[in-house]
């Protein structure tokens, strides 16, 4: 069991009920409470790495908005010289960078939702910990109550459940295995295509935008003669 299910599981459980069905209540509560320690300690190695990635993010995007700006620059420069040629390619090179930008600013944006959900875990799974903590002084007095509520339940039927769900996780597991393998044989075929397309996108853009930069450049040296 991953670190995330197994949160979700101690977040969405209910202690008490945990407690009735164990045969010693003191010991499943050290349990319970050494399990949400190791949890914690994992969601908040993974909230480091998360912050980490956010950093990288942020030191790309700001690199992408450079070279952006540089391509940016050139193009202009080229203009002035007359190299309409170099100019279109520096405005290329520009598009480029802007997707960079555009799709590093969506995983940005992904690992900012994580990192909220994560600490809403956090402070969720903190909250059971000292819950946890608080009652582990009462369950001697509970013990004999949760030991007559066990015998009066069959885990016959649980245990046929949970049967079910481990065939069915096993089977969706290998269904998620051949869909894979099928994925594999088009990623060349849908890349290839993606570009073709990409690169008539870019000429359109590069065309349009060199004739904007030409028409602001013109306008803006008219207006230093006048």
């Amino acid at each position: 069991m991953g670190v995330f299910s197994r949160m979700s599981d101690i977040i969405n459980s209910n202690i008490n009920a945990m407690l009735d069905k164990a045969e010693e209540p003191e010991k499943v509560v050290r349990l319970i409470i050494q399990e949400m320690e190791d949890t914690l300690v994992e969601v908040r190695s993974a909230a480091a790495r998360s912050l980490a990635d956010r950093k990288e993010l942020e030191r790309r995007m700001a690199h992408a908005a450079r070279e952006t700006d540089e391509w940016q620059r050139r193009a202009e420069l080229a203009i002035t010289k007359g190299r309409d040629d170099l100019a279109k390619a520096a405005l290329a090179e520009k598009k480029h960078t802007e997707s960079a930008q555009d799709a590093l600013r969506e995983h940005y944006d992904e690992v900012e939702l994580g990192l909220a959900k994560l600490n809403d875990d956090i402070a969720a799974l903190q909250a059971k910990l000292a819950d946890a903590k608080h009652r582990q002084n009462a369950l001697q007095a509970r013990h004999h109550t949760a030991t007559h509520r066990l015998k009066a339940r069959s885990r016959t039927h649980d245990e046929r459940i949970n049967s079910a769900l481990g065939r069915f996780e096993h089977y969706e597991r290998k269904l998620e295995h051949m869909e894979g393998k099928v994925d594999a044989y088009d990623l060349g075929k849908q890349h290839d295509l993606h570009r073709e397309f990409a690169d008539l996108e870019t000429d359109d853009h590069v065309e349009a935008e060199l004739a904007a930069l030409k028409e602001r450049m013109a306008s803006a040296k008219a207006a230093n003669r006048d």
